[in-house]
């Protein structure tokens, strides 16, 4: 790879919906070469996110709910929430 090419990872983030705020986000491990894997792989957060906080308790991801939310982060930094 030259030095004037940038790697263009897309990556995951967390929202701490109950945290609330700018600094509810969170990194999730991970880098993916394209979307669509960083989609794959938001899908399986946002189904551990129903093992580990139950739409039964939480909500789920209404937009009354207070479980985490999956966010997709492009290459260019801009992101955009995944709800499955």
């Amino acid at each position: 790879m030259k030095k004037t090419e940038e790697k263009r990872v897309w990556r995951l983030e967390g929202y701490d919906t109950f945290e609330g705020g700018h600094d509810a986000f969170y990194p999730i491990e991970g880098e993916y070469e394209s979307e669509s894997a960083a989609q794959t792989a938001a899908r399986q957060r946002l189904k551990k996110l129903e093992r580990s906080q139950p739409s039964s308790s939480s909500g789920g991801q209404s937009s009354t709910g207070i479980q985490d939310r999956v966010y997709i982060v492009r290459p260019n930094g801009e992101k955009y929430r995944f709800s499955g």
